[in-house]
């Protein structure tokens, strides 16, 4: 297997094909990304692939266009869930958010005979050319 491969380094495996297109900045976006694959122009371990959302993982080989990239999984990143100053950060922060639901609410602010009932939208104007 040659070397001077580049790698595409991902967080999550196993990551669908599309989205590793995008990535690897071999098209322009996730719809141009899927018709390229659907017309065929993208090969997977050196194999046609017609799956827009092929699973691709550890070591496959996607080329493209002349461009060549192999997956690489970059375990060194941490989830949010294994670092604990981020999850305690990220717990701060939901009960943060919980705490300003309660005090927006607009029906704890009222009276009980006095409810608020809010109006439907009234529908757009049609755009006439």
């Amino acid at each position: 297997m040659p070397t001077d491969i580049p790698l595409i380094d991902i967080s999550v495996q196993p990551i669908e094909l599309c989205k590793l297109l995008k990535i690897a900045n071999m098209v322009g976006g996730g719809g141009e990304a899927k018709i390229v694959i659907s017309e065929g122009y993208v090969l997977v371990n050196n194999e046609v692939e017609f799956q827009k959302r092929k699973k691709v993982y550890q070591d496959d080989i996607i080329e493209f266009n002349g461009e060549i990239v192999q997956v690489n999984v970059n375990k060194s990143q941490k989830k949010l869930s294994e670092s604990p100053v981020i999850a305690k950060q990220a717990m701060s922060h939901k009960s943060k958010v919980k705490d300003k639901k309660k005090q927006t609410s607009t029906f704890q602010s009222l009276p009980n005979d006095t409810v608020q009932i809010e109006q439907p939208r009234s529908k757009r104007k049609p755009i006439s050319f």
